[in-house]
């Protein structure tokens, strides 16, 4: 297993390094940026959005556990979650252009391949998620590394609301499982 450069930084800043913070920054921001671009859709919102995301990782960087995973993957769910939580609190009365941009999120272009190679550890969750079945893969593929909503997933796979959460908790602990082998 290869050292986790980004999650020894998550331990310095947990220490308040502020030099360790600044590497974190220059080594992952372009990362984040773009998780938070495809998402948000604006260069402005992703922007604002990146700012409070290294906001809360200054914060929070003592919770970040090195067992639990690659300090990437951590910051990736900070990034991805605080984006979700930006396009859900945008009012109701939606334009036809910002339905557009939300559509576009759950793309099927060959981008979430890449993003897992950027990850390190690439191999090891490819194997792990051909391990599932192929539609628990796809749905694990679709809410984490497409943004879509348990509710999109659900009618896209034509099952309840409650059926894709638990497909969803299930097949997490299966590729932690995977994963810790």
């Amino acid at each position: 297993m290869t050292e986790d450069a980004i999650g020894t930084l998550l331990m310095k800043v947990a220490g308040s390094d502020r030099a360790a913070f600044r590497r974190l920054y220059a080594e992952s921001s372009a990362k984040l940026f773009a998780v938070l671009l495809r998402i948000l859709g604006t260069r402005a919102e992703a922007e604002d959005a990146l700012q409070e995301v290294y906001t809360r990782v200054w914060l929070r960087a003592g919770r970040y556990d090195p067992a639990r995973g690659a300090g990437m993957t951590w910051l990736v769910a900070i990034a991805r979650n605080l984006a979700i939580d930006r396009l859900r609190s945008r009012p109701a009365s939606r334009t036809e252009a910002d339905s557009e941009v939300i559509d576009t999120l759950a793309d099927d272009r060959p981008d979430a391949e890449n993003r897992l190679l950027v990850l390190g550890e690439a191999r090891r969750i490819v194997d792990c998620l051909g391990q599932l079945e192929p539609d628990r893969s796809a749905a694990i593929q679709g809410a984490y590394l497409k943004g879509l909503s348990y509710q999109q997933l659900a009618e896209r796979h034509g099952v309840p609301l409650n059926t894709m959460r638990t497909w969803l908790r299930r097949s997490l602990l299966r590729l932690r499982e995977c994963m810790d082998q």
